[in-house]
């Protein structure tokens, strides 16, 4: 038996696992009429075409269910305008996690560095797949023979950059040496441009791909004026330069063919922004978590998918403590905590995110978008993190 529960209206029940399709469906709420992409519990995400896919309805009669389920279905019955509130739920485990990376440093080693690249797609793998939200859990796509041959492109794009400058300078004038802070301005936002790309085309929660649509050109334009001004304004310009690429990168972002959205202002952050400086200076630096809390907070606050709303509780004592437990776990172990530090990280993040709304998954669709590692590799060979895991 399985236990499937409405995200609309926390309706839940169990049904036999062999009435549910093989290649999965879509389930209709008994109370409250509404349908949800389904699948069996062993299988693997599938990405079958929602709208062709069986309909399973949950037919079992109210007193089936008790508690708190029974308690939001009868709530959503009454009234209507009731807002469903999830929470993101991590299962992963710092020993497990130790097991993989143990595997992968072996393995690393024993191929010089070529495995590399599958112990990072294990490693996501299992993040990914211990990551549960409104009953499925997400799923991880990439694989290492993807991240190795972008890895391979990365290095023959900059190899030839660098090979140009070379002879630039040997051949014609030493100060054309200085070309290489223009092609690395160029370099960053391509790769993180790329690397977004191609691990959101890979991602998937319900059998739906999420995608990246940015342009290179536009993340270009932003990246290069917003250092501009942020140097000439010795950095009051900051805010709306962070404001501005969050907004690149959020409104971007697409789950099936729905985007998300996020609506935040540099103009917001700069008093805040100018205040955390002045008290970081006095406090040593310790008054930048809770600036880091704000911004965290604001920037979820802002952030929306269709009728679905995000919300942090995160705490700048809370990052503190988390912060400086990570790092004397770290240096306590010499370096072995690490799998551990991911755990708790993850675990403090999702325990302080909430979701408020609903999804109306008839209007998503499947809009799955290509995507090539290129952008994955020259991400990995300038230490250049997309913020994914």
């Amino acid at each position: 038996m399985m236990k499937l529960q409405c995200p609309n209206c926390l309706f839940s029940d169990d049904i036999a696992e062999s009435k549910i399709p093989e290649n999965g469906g879509i389930a209709k709420c008994p109370k409250c009429g509404h349908r949800f992409p389904i699948k069996r519990q062993n299988d693997p995400v599938t990405s079958y075409d929602r709208f062709s896919a069986p309909t399973v309805t949950l037919e079992t009669p109210k007193d089936a269910f008790s508690g708190q389920a029974a308690a939001a279905a009868e709530a959503a019955k009454t009234n209507p305008t009731i807002t469903a509130v999830n929470k993101p739920t991590f299962h992963g485990e710092g020993g497990t996690l130790f097991g993989i990376h143990v595997v992968n440093i072996l393995l690393t080693i024993i191929t010089v560095g070529i495995y590399y690249f599958w112990g990072k797609v294990r490693v996501r793998k299992y993040l990914y797949s211990q990551t549960e939200l409104m009953g499925d859990r997400f799923a991880y796509h990439g694989t290492g023979k993807e991240l190795f041959i972008g890895w391979l492109k990365a290095i023959v794009i900059i190899g030839v950059g660098l090979f140009v400058i070379r002879i630039l300078t040997t051949f014609v004038h030493p100060l054309l040496g200085m070309l290489i802070y223009p092609i690395i301005l160029v370099f960053i936002p391509f790769a993180m441009v790329g690397a977004m790309r191609y691990r959101l085309s890979r991602t998937s929660w319900y059998g739906i791909r999420f995608s990246f649509r940015g342009l290179f050109k536009t993340a270009f334009a932003k990246y290069a004026v917003g250092l501009l001004l942020t140097a000439i304004t010795l950095g009051v310009y900051y805010p709306f330069f962070y404001a501005n690429m969050r907004h690149f990168w959020i409104n971007n972002s697409y789950f099936g063919n729905t985007p998300f959205h996020y609506d935040g202002s540099g103009r917001d952050l700069l008093g805040k922004f100018i205040l955390a400086i002045f008290l970081s200076m006095i406090t040593l630096g310790i008054y930048w978590f809770w600036y880091k809390a704000m911004v965290q907070r604001y920037d979820w606050e802002h952030t929306a998918f269709s009728a679905l709303h995000f919300k942090s509780t995160v705490t700048g004592g809370g990052l503190l403590g988390l912060t400086l437990v990570n790092l004397l776990l770290l240096i306590f172990t010499l370096g072995i905590a690490f799998p551990w530090v991911i755990i708790r990280t993850i675990r403090f993040q999702f325990a302080h995110l909430t979701l408020e709304g609903n999804i109306d998954f008839d209007k998503i669709k499947q809009d799955a978008q290509s995507a090539k590692a290129t952008g994955e590799g020259l991400a990995d060979f300038m230490n250049i993190d997309s913020g994914l895991f």
